[in-house]
């Protein structure tokens, strides 16, 4: 992703370590890591945008439901599909990135500025990433309750550790890559409007 999406991969990269982090630290430290993502949500909208109370107030709400969820699931251990479900859900957040740059490239070669088309790039790959982690998170649930019904545990680590790694990817791959784009424009906008070899486009 670094050599394709350049300055983009870069920034991605940053957040899919932040992510990979955060997604272990959930399983060592528990459901308090939980209320620390809800507090970076928080000041990263509040950094970002002051008009958007309802939705930081929705994200957190998630967060915490699915930290409760984790902290009362604390049985489950890293078992061989439950490490594969943090697998997956690493490719799943590497996937929303790479839909948020095509969707930048597609904007900065229709002519819009870098700014509009950061936007852009992100307001048009939200759908796509929001409706695969929805159907994502509805299929660990149906996969969770299976997998307590017909005692398969190992199905049901499985779905726990996938279902955090996709809440905990939706937070990287649209909040902190978002903030680490715009950080980017603030800093070297004028630079990067000249050159786009660095945006990959």
């Amino acid at each position: 992703m670094l050599i394709y999406y350049r300055l983009p991969g870069l920034l991605a990269d940053l957040a899919l370590i932040l992510y990979g982090l955060l997604n272990l630290a959930v399983y060592k430290v528990g459901w308090p890591i939980l209320l620390v993502i809800s507090l970076l949500l928080i000041i990263s909208y509040l950094l970002d945008r002051r008009d958007v109370w309802p939705l930081a107030l929705g994200g957190v709400l998630l967060v915490v439901t699915f930290g409760l969820m984790a902290a009362g699931f604390m049985g489950v251990t890293l078992t061989l599909p439950a490490i594969t479900g943090f697998i997956l859900s690493t490719g799943m957040a590497v996937d929303a990135n790479i839909l948020v740059f095509e969707r930048m490239k597609e904007e900065l070669r229709a002519g819009r500025s870098l700014a509009s088309a950061m936007e852009a790039g992100f307001s048009r790959a939200w759908t796509s990433i929001r409706d695969s982690n929805i159907s994502t998170l509805i299929t660990c649930a149906i996969l969770f309750y299976f997998g307590s019904t017909f005692g398969a545990g190992t199905v049901k680590g499985f779905a726990v550790t996938l279902a955090l790694g996709v809440v905990i990817n939706m937070f990287t791959a649209i909040t902190v890559t978002r903030t680490f784009m715009r950080l980017a424009l603030q800093w070297a906008g004028e630079k990067l409007e000249e050159s786009r070899v660095l945006l990959g486009a």
